[in-house]
């Protein structure tokens, strides 16, 4: 029977809301829960739909799952208030253990992708910094397709949510730092599909450790307030404090039969040895949720242990087949695009040496016309250079009569000089003379002074013998006193004169003048040398069209493994660098951490880095004790 109602008074009107749209129908009365769910996974094309459910808000204000055996209008689905509409939410209600291995349609990644995305937003799953910032280079890298430095504009990505708000609180750095460090990882992926992106970001989100775990408070038989987290391999026990890391986990294949009691929840266990795992929980309400939770991972995880049923193998097979065609036909779109973007890129070389040439064309036709213009100046300069070369013979003319006649006055100058010189050497010569006879007739005067000294000398002791010998006999000897008195009187009157020489002066002027003489300049004509590069550019023939490849079966299973192989290993290289990426931008944004806005998950998780321990190497520690030990342990927490 059809789920659709013919009459008004018997319809159900229904709206369920997806992460990216929604619908809404109209159901008969007698509708269950089932034929609704069925109705939206034909309406979104979705096969894989024993991961989701519809969840709503029922009449108690308690969040639920849509029960698929009973009628939608019997299970107490609270209406909206504006419009009398009963509103659902498709939301993923079990999480696989491994995407990329388990996840085979498209819109089954798009919709786990969306859903994720918006419980690490909204802080439901814990995520680091550096993580955050990795995933929201992927989120982006599926809203735009991937990285193009020609369309990309800074300030594109600050406008929508890209981080969860106790990322942004907790370090001191604006949106334009945020978005340079999401940038960069942003333009560090390959480029992919939508749904490859997609897929790397799951994988990458299922290794937090909140991924696809349902949290539900419990008590002990100590009554001590813990958390029941269900997942998709088992039962883990977390302490009220630490969502993150658990005490002590239970997976699937120990648990043989789940059932409850009122607020009572017992687990028996596949070892029979074993007490039951006993706990307890708020109100019948929430035992009734962990108890379907249970059930359905339960079964789904048995059923990945199996092999897969012919339906499943069936949309594996066709997911692949159709994998492969969209790998070659994207191989063969990007030989097209490069081949396209060469021929523009060459087509645009084109039009810029046409360009380039026009603008010459244009540049000689302009340098033609200021020829021609200016003809008649340059035959004009040429009547003005003619006479100024005339002008310049008559200077030069005159020029170099001033020269001959410097010349000769230098000359002239020159003799005088000479001859001058020749004065100053005979009159130096002469008074070389004068000065020897000069000296000559000084010792001779002094030689004359001693002999007038000596004169006197006598003088007086002929005097005294005079007066002597006229004291003894004045009057015999008269006439000879008499005598000698004349011949001393004469003596003394005629001394001997020295002749008074006087040296004449001589005195000689000379005048030099000086003649500056200009040097001759030489002038040196050099030639210009001029290179003409020639264009070399590749020609592209009119008729060029891209080539259109024909591939057989053999050659698309061939490109798809070589694409394959290649995928694989870029993973298993980036997987290390990307460890170290997410190192490097923990250290870089560190010096902007605000410590009073860490929350106390960001307090655990740090621990969790200093101790070098991650999701799954808890998990494994924690399993490696026997079931009877941690059910021990659980009682006594």
């Amino acid at each position: 029977m059809s789920p659709f109602g013919s009459k008004k008074n018997r319809s159900l009107p229904v709206r369920v809301s997806t992460f990216d749209s929604e619908l809404e129908f109209e159901l008969e009365t007698r509708s269950t829960g089932q034929e609704l769910f069925d109705l939206v996974c034909r309406t979104i094309g979705l096969r894989e739909s024993w991961y989701f459910g519809l969840q709503y808000v029922d009449t108690r204000n308690n969040v639920s799952w849509l029960k698929m055996d009973k009628k939608v209008k019997d299970q107490r689905v609270e209406l909206h208030a504006n419009n009398n509409i009963y509103v659902f939410s498709f939301y993923a209600k079990f999480f696989p253990e491994n995407v990329s291995e388990e996840l085979i349609q498209e819109i089954t990644q798009h919709l786990f992708f969306l859903q994720v995305k918006q419980s690490i937003l909204s802080m439901d799953i814990y995520c680091r910094p550096e993580a955050s910032v990795l995933l929201a280079s992927y989120a982006v890298h599926v809203q735009y397709g991937p990285y193009d430095y020609e369309t990309y504009k800074d300030g594109m990505l600050a406008g929508g949510e890209l981080l969860p708000k106790g990322v942004t609180d907790q370090y001191q750095m604006t949106p334009e730092m945020w978005e340079e460090r999401i940038k960069t990882w942003y333009m560090d992926h390959e480029p992919m599909t939508r749904d490859e992106v997609e897929m790397e970001y799951l994988k990458i989100a299922q290794d937090l450790d909140m991924y696809g775990v349902n949290y539900f408070p419990i008590t002990n038989k100590n009554k001590t307030k813990l958390w029941l987290g269900v997942t998709a391999v088992g039962l883990n026990i977390y302490d009220e404090r630490d969502k993150l890391t658990p005490k002590t986990t239970f997976q699937w294949n120990e648990i043989r039969h789940v059932s409850f009691d009122d607020k009572k929840f017992t687990i028996r266990l596949v070892d029979a040895k074993v007490s039951n795992f006993i706990f307890y929980s708020q109100d019948l309400h929430i035992n009734k949720m962990i108890l379907d939770l249970c059930k359905g991972n339960h079964d789904l995880y048995m059923r990945r242990r199996k092999p897969d049923t012919m339906e499943i193998q069936q949309m594996k097979a066709q997911a692949k087949e159709e994998k492969q065609r969209r790998q070659i036909e994207r191989k063969k779109f990007i030989r097209e695009k490069q081949l396209r973007e060469k021929a523009e890129h060459e087509r645009y070389d084109l039009e810029k040496r046409l360009e380039h040439l026009q603008d010459e064309m244009r540049m000689a036709s302009d340098a033609l016309r200021r020829s021609e213009e200016t003809k008649e100046l340059y035959f004009e300069k040429s009547r003005v250079n003619e006479e100024q070369m005339q002008l310049t013979e008559c200077k030069a003319n005159h020029f170099k009569t001033e020269m001959d006649r410097l010349r000769e006055r230098q000359m002239k100058v020159e003799r005088e000089k000479h001859d001058l010189e020749k004065k100053i050497r005979d009159a130096d010569f002469y008074m070389l003379q004068l000065t020897v006879e000069n000296d000559k007739r000084e010792a001779e005067t002094e030689k004359l002074k001693k002999e007038l000294i000596c004169a006197k000398m006598a003088e007086r002791e002929a005097t005294a013998r005079l007066l002597s010998f006229l004291n003894s006999g004045r009057k015999s000897s008269t006439d000879s006193l008499l005598t000698a008195s004349t011949v001393s009187q004469a003596n003394v009157n005629n001394p001997s004169s020295i002749a008074a020489i006087s040296t004449p002066s001589l005195t000689t002027s000379s005048s030099t003048n000086d003649l500056e003489t200009a040097g001759g300049a030489e002038l040196t004509n050099s030639a210009s040398h001029y290179i003409v590069m020639g264009d070399n550019s590749s020609g592209i023939s009119d008729d060029f069209e891209p080539k259109k490849f024909i591939l057989t079966d053999n050659e698309m299973e061939q490109i798809a493994n070589e694409m394959e192989r290649s995928h694989l290993e870029y993973l298993r290289k980036s997987k290390k660098q990307v460890q170290n990426q997410l190192q490097t931008l923990r250290s870089e944004i560190a010096p902007h951490k605000i410590e009073q806005n860490q929350s106390n998950l960001d307090i655990l998780s740090e621990a969790q880095i200093k101790a070098g321990e991650n999701k799954y190497s808890t998990l494994k520690k924690l399993k490696s004790g026997s079931t009877k030990a941690r059910v021990a342990f659980f009682e006594e927490l």
